[in-house]
C-alpha cells in the first residue's frame, strides 16, 4: 500500500466521518450498515476499515469531533470576566449553532445518539461526556457569579446548569422535528431567565454587612 501524508490521512478520515454523518442523519444508526457508509464515502472497504472497525467506532469519533467543536465555543463564554455575561455569551453561541443550516445533520445525529445511549453503554458514556462539558461550564460560571455576589445564592448552581441544558436539548428536538419557531425570541426568553438570577442591589448590601 503506497504511503500517504498525514494531511491525506486526516482528509480520508474526515471523508469517512462525513459519509457516516450523512448516513446516520438520514437513516439513524440501526438502519445504516458499514456497507452504506463505505458506498457513501467513495472509498474501498479496506480503506474505511483501516480507520474504523465498526459503527460504534464511527459514532464515538463523531461525538469526539462534536466535543472538540463545543470546547472551542465554550471557551468564548469562559473567557469573559463577568460570569453573567458569560452565560449570555454561551446562549448566543448555541443559538448560532441551532440556526446554522449546515449543522442540521449533526443535530439529527445527536438526537439519534441520545436514543442509542439508552441501550449502548459505550455511546451513553460519550453522550454523557458531551452533556457534562457545557453543564460543568455553567456550574463554574454560576458559582463564580455567586462568589462575586453577582448571582443569587439561594439557587443551586447545578440545578441552574441542568435547567439550561435541558432547555437547549428541547430546542434541538423541536428544530429537528421541523417546528417553526422564533429562535431569537426564545433566546431572549432564556436571557430573561439568566437576568432573573442576578443578585439585587439590596441583597448585595445586606450580604456585605454580614
Amino acid at each position: 500500500m503506497p504511503k500517504i501524508s498525514d494531511k491525506q490521512r486526516e482528509g480520508r478520515r474526515q471523508q469517512i466521518l462525513e459519509a457516516a454523518l450523512a448516513c446516520f442523519a438520514e437513516n439513524g444508526f440501526h438502519q445504516t450498515g458499514m456497507a452504506d457508509i463505505v458506498k457513501r464515502s467513495g472509498l474501498s472497504h479496506g480503506a474505511v476499515y483501516l480507520y474504523f472497525q465498526s459503527k460504534d467506532d464511527l459514532i464515538e469519533a463523531l461525538a469526539d469531533d462534536r466535543h472538540r467543536r463545543e470546547a472551542v465555543l465554550n471557551s468564548v463564554a469562559q473567557g469573559l470576566g463577568d460570569p453573567v455575561e458569560g452565560l449570555h455569551a454561551l446562549v448566543r453561541v448555541y443559538a448560532q449553532w441551532l440556526t446554522d443550516s449546515a449543522g442540521e445533520a449533526r443535530r439529527r445525529v445527536g438526537i439519534h445518539g441520545w436514543a442509542e445511549a439508552l441501550r449502548n453503554r459505550r455511546v451513553r458514556t460519550s453522550v454523557v461526556e458531551g452533556i457534562e462539558m457545557p453543564r460543568a461550564l455553567i456550574v463554574a460560571l454560576v458559582e463564580r457569579g455567586q462568589h462575586d455576589r453577582l448571582i443569587r445564592r439561594d439557587i443551586e448552581a447545578d440545578a441552574i446548569a441542568r435547567v439550561l441544558v435541558a432547555i437547549f436539548q428541547g430546542f434541538v428536538l423541536q428544530k429537528c422535528w421541523g417546528e417553526d419557531f422564533d429562535v431569537a425570541a426564545c433566546m431572549s426568553a432564556v436571557g430573561s431567565i439568566i437576568e432573573g438570577m442576578r443578585a439585587t442591589k439590596p441583597d448585595v448590601k445586606r450580604r456585605t454587612r454580614t
